[in-house]
């Protein structure tokens, strides 16, 4: 028979008895540290990502976001008319026109992009406004050109003498073989030259940054490879090709021939290789063996690179063949150059 008594008497004890074992166990085990603060960082592609990082981190050592970050460091090679493979002054395409190509992508999985897009300077800033302004994710062409001028962007030349000097050179014999990793032999840094105009770049700049709050953000602007066919689009305005963040784990980038960072979905590859506990580097690696098994003899003549950072701050590269190199930015150092490691 049910004594109601002895219930609420066993009951009391078992809470007493539950109770005591939860203050033991509150004193065996100590209540969790907080996780310590961030440190930024910033690194992106090439050397001239050294420049981009400077511009970047004047954003992050103040606290700044890191999208905001990215945006402002990727500005100075679309500025630069030097380097022909971002922005102003890049290398047209064969029919003697400039075009390019990038996209951003936030901490909250945002992310904007144009393709194909002509006479607007900063390419990564209407990337940015397509992410904020429409409910769309990519514009191309015309209609990415329409969209930068009904938002403020000035229409200009991106067709600089010296690239149209060098187009007009390449015309002669219209020879389509790209240098590997040209982005390191283009310029003297005492003294900035030209190689000759049948020699070009296919090449980018990306970048990935964390900021003080531990958020992470990334950016990748080109002009895509020189002398293409018009229209022709690579990997870097595509989301999961040339560029991925994800704010649990970490973020990747993407360098070099974009035809086979598109059929490999490269970046995203990265960054998934990441969340089983990759690091950095090796993710890197795992996704250019991907590339090179299944296609081993043109891996061989084409360069391919993917740079990663992970939430905790740890960074890497891994490219195709030697000579690629990437840019870190901290609080120890603001013009780290590191040599990328390679399969070749």
């Amino acid at each position: 028979m049910f004594d109601r008594r002895k219930f609420i008497k066993s009951s009391a004890i078992s809470a007493s008895l539950l109770a005591i074992g939860k203050s033991s166990i509150a004193n065996i085990i100590p209540a969790p540290l907080a996780a310590p603060a961030a440190k930024p960082l910033v690194i992106s592609t090439w050397d001239f990502g050294i420049a981009a990082n400077h511009a970047a981190w004047g954003v992050l050592s103040a606290g700044g976001r890191a999208l905001d970050a990215v945006e402002k460091g990727v500005q100075v090679p679309e500025s630069d008319v030097k380097n022909q493979s971002v922005g102003l002054g890049g290398l047209p395409d064969r029919d003697g026109i400039v075009t390019l190509d990038a996209c951003i992508m936030d901490e909250e999985g945002n992310c904007g992009s144009v393709a194909g897009l002509e006479h607007i300077e900063h390419a990564i800033s209407v990337a940015r406004m397509v992410m904020e302004k429409t409910p769309h994710v990519m514009l191309v062409g015309d209609g990415a050109l329409q969209f930068a001028l009904e938002n403020g962007f000035k229409k200009i030349n991106l067709l600089t003498p010296e690239s149209e000097k060098a187009w007009k050179e390449w015309l002669k014999t219209a020879k389509y073989a790209p240098v590997m990793n040209i982005e390191n032999k283009l310029y003297d840094k005492a003294s900035p030259t030209r190689l000759p105009g049948n020699q070009y770049n296919h090449d980018t700049i990306g970048m990935l940054a964390l900021d003080a709050k531990g958020n992470l953000s990334g950016a990748c602007t080109t002009s895509g490879m020189a002398y293409k066919l018009h229209g022709r689009v690579g990997d870097s305005p595509i989301i999961g090709a040339g560029l991925y963040i994800d704010n649990e784990i970490g973020g990747a980038t993407s360098t070099g021939v974009g035809e086979e960072v598109i059929r490999n979905v490269g970046s995203f590859l990265v960054v998934e290789l990441m969340r089983q506990g990759y690091p950095p580097e090796e993710a890197c690696k795992e996704a250019v063996m991907r590339i090179i098994k299944k296609k081993p003899a043109k891996a061989k003549e084409i360069q391919v690179g993917f740079l990663a950072l992970s939430k905790k701050g740890q960074y890497g590269a891994y490219a195709i063949q030697k000579g690629f190199s990437y840019a870190v930015c901290n609080e120890e150092n603001q013009s780290l150059l590191i040599p990328g490691k390679s399969y070749y």
